[in-house]
């Protein structure tokens, strides 16, 4: 079982590579690995085992942050609808996105970023994501709100991107246009 122990902290040089594809069908290995992800991730949520493990609550998590440089990725967490939304991918691609941008009022967060950067962090409002399942089949997902922004910011761990990159340095709370806010 993962645990924060495993998940490497900012300034870790895996967070700024851009992660190899996982080849198909995936190995056992590559499923283990990301069977742990979103074990992390589920187990992070439930307030028992994660005060037992010692574990920080999150909603995804990507192979760079255990320090496995290959391009997979765990969601989980409720939309708005409290549909549960909850994936383990590999080789999870964005392959269209709307024009219109979102960000969370309260900012975003990262399990491998111990401090708090505050700031809106511009994402797309909806995306649709195509990857692959632990058993290798082809998914595709539509997603908006928090969901879409979580699975930008596991992605952009994909490819050596941080959530603070996106935040104005100049103006970390400036408006940002055509977007709608997301409350969490």
């Amino acid at each position: 079982m993962l645990t924060m122990d495993d998940i490497v902290r900012d300034g870790h040089p895996a967070l700024r590579k851009v992660a190899e594809e996982v080849s198909m069908p995936p190995s056992q290995e590559d499923k283990a690995i990301l069977q742990s992800l979103i074990e992390y991730v589920k187990n992070s949520q439930d307030p028992e085992v994660a005060q037992r493990h010692g574990l920080r609550p999150g909603i995804g998590l990507a192979g760079p942050q255990i320090n496995v440089t290959k391009r997979m990725i765990a969601v989980h967490l409720s939309d708005e609808k409290d549909s549960l939304i909850s994936y383990a991918l590999f080789n999870p691609k964005i392959i269209s996105h709307s024009v219109e941008k979102s960000y969370l009022t309260a900012g975003e967060g990262c399990l491998s970023v111990d401090e708090s950067i505050p700031g809106y962090v511009p994402r797309y409002a909806r995306i649709t994501v195509k990857g692959f399942d632990l058993e290798g089949n082809e998914v595709k997902i539509r997603l908006k709100g928090l969901p879409a922004i979580v699975f930008q910011h596991e992605i952009d761990h994909l490819n050596g991107i941080m959530f603070y990159d996106h935040i104005n340095k100049q103006d970390p709370f400036a408006e940002v246009p055509d977007a709608t806010p997301v409350e969490r």
